[in-house]
């Protein structure tokens, strides 16, 4: 199944969306995407006949309007994000000189802000560009109700949505932040979910060993970024979840990302945030990349070998705060 959000409103009116992202239906077995996420046991096998309705041709639909779209979840009780690439740990390891995290130590997690994220065509506002804004390219999980303590073997079952992010960074403040040890504050602004969700089995074959087999593809100003894989997670899906829920139960709807897109070969496939690509500037030696300036526009998509949008595209710039 695919889903979207219809800007209606705080949550908005959850769509069902056909698979081509071109048709859909508002949904009757739940009014929004929390909703539907909260009793999925009870409501799975209705949304489920509503999606074959709408592929079909069964069911009544709209033309997707993808600026009418809001974020699929537009606000969620928990965001919990990861760095499960140690490729990108080590990549700035090298190049700023720190001790590269090893293979056998736990993922990082910090807790984001989630009382809201950005529809994906909308511009993001920062109040100035002194403090070094960054894009963060990131695959995601939404899940259903964790039980506390799962094992990482049991917790990939409740992975119920999958999602691209775009966890926008204040680099000034990480570093300080990261020294006192008490987790990011002001250097994580709102993030951006992509306008569709899709239930896992939609990837075929691009879902396995708990990661999204496909590159992220990354866009500045219309010029490739990157477009790392996202099978190079050290850390599956299944682990994160496991991590997050070690001590506390999560509740249906958590939104967990995977952190930055890396590859070890990042000077060929490119990166996913401005950060890894000044890191690769150092160790070459070349001037470093700036960060994001007013007005700069930046894409985000992921697409199959047919070439399709699976999430759509994230097409966002970004400008001052008024």
């Amino acid at each position: 199944m695919k889903f979207a959000t219809l800007d209606t409103g705080a949550d908005g009116t959850l769509l069902i969306v056909s698979r081509d992202l071109t048709r859909a239906a508002r949904a009757v077995a739940a009014p929004t995407l929390q909703a539907a996420l909260e009793a999925w046991e009870k409501v799975e096998p209705a949304l489920r006949r509503e999606a074959e309705a709408v592929e079909t041709g069964a069911a009544e639909t709209i033309t997707v309007d993808p600026l009418a779209l809001a974020a699929v979840l537009p606000r969620g009780y928990q965001f919990l994000d990861a760095s499960a690439f140690l490729a990108h740990n080590h990549i700035l390891a090298r190049a700023w000189g720190f001790e590269p995290r090893g293979e056998a130590e736990p993922p990082l997690m910090y807790q984001g802000l989630s009382d809201r994220f950005y529809a994906p065509h909308v511009p993001v506002p920062f109040r100035g560009f002194d403090d070094e804004v960054d894009f963060e390219a990131e695959f995601g999980v939404i899940t259903d109700k964790v039980p506390l303590g799962v094992s990482a073997a049991e917790a990939l079952q409740y992975a119920r949505l999958l999602i691209i992010i775009n966890d926008w960074s204040l680099r000034a403040f990480g570093p300080g932040e990261m020294r006192g040890g008490f987790g990011f504050l002001h250097a994580k602004p709102p993030s951006t979910l992509s306008a569709f969700a899709v239930t896992p089995d939609e990837l075929g074959a691009d879902w396995h060993d708990e990661r999204i087999q496909l590159p992220l593809g990354v866009s500045l100003n219309g010029a490739l970024f990157g477009q790392p894989l996202g099978g190079a997670m050290h850390f599956g899906f299944g682990e994160l979840i496991a991590h997050a829920a070690r001590t506390r139960s999560l509740c249906a709807g958590t939104v967990i990302g995977s952190g930055t897109v890396s590859n070890h070969d990042a000077d060929k496939v490119g990166s996913a945030c401005i950060a890894e690509r000044r890191a690769l500037d150092a160790i070459a030696g070349r001037d470093l990349t700036p960060y994001l300036k007013v007005d700069d526009l930046v894409e985000l998509t992921c697409r199959n070998a047919e070439g399709q949008a699976i999430f759509g595209e994230l097409r966002q710039s970004v400008v001052r705060h008024p």
